[in-house]
């Protein structure tokens, strides 16, 4: 399991540098956007979003390491297309200003976190219920970017 938790490590570790260099909640747009008073403060987010990312790689290796042949591979696609999801994410919302585009995206990154945590059920049970955190809090940023998209049309 090491050297696949290594490798799920480094992708969860790109796809989390990614995001953060697109991340800019300083900015006088994400600053002047209307948020809702739920909204946690920025200062929240990495402090979910480490161990979170812990658990992705942790997960995925663990699921990985169980799994076995064609559903190994696929459960392979599967965090590689997540984690490229999750990275985009910021991208979209923060840089290209586009909050209705990004909720799009976060809709398909539900999806894929809903077949990734299928699969890595099927491999290892503890594996799929790790990666449970991720998706709720996922759900959440879907419902935090669907208020913000719908104050500021």
């Amino acid at each position: 399991m090491n050297r696949t938790l290594l490798a799920t490590a480094l992708a969860t570790g790109a796809a989390a540098l990614a995001g953060s260099l697109a991340t800019a909640p300083g900015t006088a747009w994400y600053k002047r956007l209307r948020k809702p008073a739920w909204q946690p403060s920025p200062r929240a987010f990495p402090l979910v979003w480490t161990p979170l990312y812990g658990l992705i790689a942790y997960g995925g290796a663990r699921a990985l390491t169980h799994g076995d042949g064609p559903e190994r591979d696929a459960l392979a696609r599967a965090l590689a297309g997540n984690l490229a999801l999750n990275a985009a994410w910021p991208a979209l919302f923060f840089r290209a200003r586009a909050p209705r585009l990004a909720l799009a995206e976060l809709l398909l990154l539900n999806a894929s976190n809903a077949v990734l945590i299928r699969r890595a059920l099927r491999a290892d049970r503890t594996a799929g219920a790790l990666l449970l955190p991720y998706a709720a809090w996922t759900v959440f940023a879907t419902a935090l970017n669907a208020s913000i998209a719908r104050r500021n049309r």
